[in-house]
């Protein structure tokens, strides 16, 4: 079958998006403004080699640093940066050789911040690991349960142990940069009757004590991470075939704004049965109310179907760009396909 279509006139992607432009003239064909990433074209079957220096947001003992050990083992240099801006930039200009970024969690929903930022920063994504989210009442050693009044710690993690305010209404709710960096606070500055929400991994750390476990209101809280990487990278010789299990890939694609535009190009993935384990969307800034359709599919970018879906896709598509292709994981995996670490807070309970 041959998808072809009319001309359409020639359209920038995202230009407010660090300047990354990727696009079709009326033919099917791309064009650039920088490099093309080598996920953009057929793959060569070898996996870039595991980073040995990865950026992460957050202080030590936070979630995405439990993500980055899991991702890439425990020889790997993790390096905490205060946004996840500076995690993106860090892996851009070289500074570190990955970056290991929240992008959904099973209760808040979407990171939307880091879905611009990907596409803006032209990284890979080259892995995934699901974290199970166990919060924990942390606080200096000297300090009691009892003498508890105010509770920090990232706005998420706060209203994700609502019940324990409900319980203790003597408790007040601080917001603060991050998990593990209000337990750092607590045992710099001392403050009186202060406590913390964070891992089990971040009270270990900074040598507080866990006087609530597992103070979640839903067991059922994960966050998916990802592991990226800048294209040209130094290969491994590990064929991408021989990693067990089934793969990902990702990617994101823009359509023009007429009726049923969106569900044809979804059609191209329904009619070869290939499952579509998520869909997000995101405005295109400049063009007010017009999108860009992010997609995981649960097939590997060389499988024959999957491919001849994506080149049915480019024929429908104003501009495509294939973000990564990755071992998929597993929900309640605690071993990476890339690690051998696993958060250990995880397996405590109450």
């Amino acid at each position: 079958m041959n998808y072809t279509r009319g001309p359409r006139q020639k359209f920038d992607f995202i230009s407010c998006l660090g300047g990354y432009r990727i696009g079709f003239h009326g033919s099917g064909r791309r064009y650039r403004q920088r490099p093309p990433n080598p996920m953009s074209q057929p793959d060569s079957g070898i996996v870039p080699m595991p980073p040995e220096r990865v950026g992460y947001q957050g202080e030590p003992g936070a979630f995405s640093s439990v993500a980055a050990r899991l991702l890439c083992g425990s020889k790997a240099k993790l390096a905490p940066l205060p946004t996840f801006s500076d995690v993106f930039q860090s892996v851009a200009n070289g500074k570190h050789d990955g970056a290991v970024i929240p992008i959904e969690n099973t209760l808040h929903g979407s990171v939307l911040e880091n879905y611009d930022l990907l596409l803006a920063a032209g990284l890979t994504i080259t892995g995934e690991v699901y974290v199970r989210i166990v919060h924990n009442l942390i606080c200096a050693p000297e300090t009691r349960f009892s003498d508890i009044r105010k509770v920090y710690s990232h706005p998420v993690a706060l209203n994700q142990c609502l019940r324990l305010f409900e319980a203790h209404p003597a408790m007040e709710k601080v917001s603060f940069y991050d998990t593990a960096g209000s337990v750092k606070m607590l045992m710099e500055d001392h403050p009186p009757g202060a406590a913390a929400i964070a891992s089990a991994e971040a009270a270990q750390i900074y040598g507080a004590k866990i006087v609530r476990r597992a103070i979640e209101d839903n067991p059922e809280n994960y966050t998916r991470f990802f592991l990226l990487q800048r294209s040209g990278l130094k290969q491994s010789k590990k064929k991408t075939g021989h990693i067990p299990g089934p793969y990902k890939t990702s990617l994101v694609f823009t359509v023009a704004n007429v009726a049923g535009a969106l569900f044809r190009s979804l059609g191209a993935f329904a009619l070869r049965d290939i499952s579509l384990a998520r869909i997000e969307s995101r405005p295109l800034r400049g063009r007010p109310w017009e999108y860009m359709f992010y997609l995981d599919l649960g097939a590997h970018v060389n499988d024959p179907a999957c491919a001849n879906a994506i080149n049915h896709l480019r024929e429908l598509a104003d501009t495509l760009h294939i973000l990564g292709c990755y071992p998929a994981a597993r929900l309640g995996s605690t071993k990476s396909k890339r690690g051998k670490t696993a958060d250990k807070g995880n397996n405590l309970k109450k």
